[in-house]
């Protein structure tokens, strides 16, 4: 295997290792809640301290990233995410939970944005895009954490046990990659010069987006199912279907993406994706039948899957020495967009009923669809083959 396959495996690894703590996490969230004895309300309340160390980790993982370079950040990230998974399955009461989330928080910011810079640098010697494949692997890591989960607690193994032996497993895997990783510092340093001027302005334009079409991501992701039953009153086994046909094709779409980005470029993605993801959120609001709000669900979960990477992706591009902080920054926003979501839904169903709400997120893919132009290519940037 060549250097760059090598390194593109262990990437590949680094995200499915990422989404598989953050998955085992989740599906330990009704166990850990019975361990600490709090509500449904203060477990709401402490997710927000999760959201709040991810952003944290985010900003000071892009600026790390940048001064020390990738291949000594990602494994350092990869330990440190898995170390602080093992500590809510620890918590006792909601203080030691509070403080458990906000650090493995932390640790999910740190890998989440390192891995995305290390990505970068393994599609620019690739010339051509790899990074929705990654993040597909993210995904498929989640369902592995399912899976997982789903026996051990068959088995009725504490979340202690498991979080532990997942976070052994994680160091491990962090360190035996760790050599696979690329070593770009020295290049990223010398070609920054020039160009930071100019990028910042893009940038932020990138991360508002990735705000807005995370934002919609967020809202299907935990409304969806309760859109089914409450709205068109599915019973529940029918509703999970809801969120299984979103997620479903979001992972398909993200295995496919790259060929679809190699021959219509990003720009057509993000603005062909966004519409897409808006007719689908839009049929599955105002539809009348249950199967054609899971087609609508499922059409969402396909437009929206390759947005996300390419605003990813072209941040990191934009600067190769400032790869780490400008993908924070979109990162960052976006991961807002995702804990915005729901909640921003949840408000407006104050005024208005759910399927109704559903047409914010709507509105939100067309602004992103009109504002894709900022990922057309700059004659000007350099281009770096493999």
């Amino acid at each position: 295997m060549s250097a760059l396959k090598a390194a593109r495996v262990a990437t590949f690894t680094y995200f499915a290792l990422n989404g598989f703590l953050l998955g085992l996490w989740l599906v330990h969230i009704p166990t850990v809640e019975d361990r600490t004895d709090i509500s449904h309300a203060e477990l709401g309340r402490l997710l927000l301290l999760l959201g709040l160390g991810a952003f944290i980790g985010m900003r000071v993982g892009g600026k790390i990233t940048d001064r020390l370079g990738v291949k000594l950040v990602v494994p350092l990230a990869g330990v440190v995410c898995s170390v602080t998974a093992f500590l809510p399955g620890v918590a006792f009461n909601q203080w030691s939970l509070g403080l458990a989330l906000l650090i493995f928080g932390f640790g999910n910011g740190l890998i989440d944005v390192s891995m995305n810079a290390h990505a970068v640098v393994v599609e620019r010697h690739y010339a051509r895009p790899v990074m929705s494949a990654f993040h597909a692997t993210w995904s498929l890591g989640g369902v592995a954490a399912a899976l997982t989960g789903a026996r051990t607690l068959g088995w009725e193994l504490s979340p202690a046990t498991t979080l532990g032996a997942a976070a052994v497993l994680g160091v491990v895997v962090s360190l035996v990659m760790a050599r696979f990783l690329l070593d770009e510092k020295e290049e990223q340093q010398a070609e920054v010069t020039g160009v930071k001027r100019r990028a910042p302005r893009r940038i932020w334009i990138m991360a508002v987006l990735a705000l807005l079409v995370m934002l919609s991501e967020g809202a299907a992701n935990d409304w969806s199912v309760l859109h089914l039953q409450d709205v068109l009153n599915a019973s529940p086994t029918v509703a999970a279907f809801a969120y299984g046909a979103f997620a479903t094709t979001m992972t398909v779409g993200r295995l496919l993406a790259d060929r679809v980005t190699a021959k219509v470029g990003p720009m057509a993605v993000l603005r062909w994706g966004s519409v897409i993801g808006a007719i689908g959120i839009a049929t599955a609001a105002l539809s009348p039948y249950v199967w054609l709000a899971l087609v609508g669900w499922a059409i969402a979960g396909i437009g929206l899957s390759g947005t996300v990477p390419q605003l990813f992706s072209a941040a990191g591009h934009a600067e190769p020495g400032a790869a780490g902080v400008n993908v924070s920054r979109v990162a960052g926003l976006g991961y807002l967009g995702v804990l915005a979501g729901p909640a921003v839904i949840g408000w407006l169903t104050h005024f208005v009923p759910l399927n109704i709400a559903f047409l914010l997120p709507v509105g939100l893919c067309l602004v992103a669809a009109l504002s894709a132009g900022v990922l057309r290519p700059e004659p000007a940037k350099e281009q770096v083959s493999a």
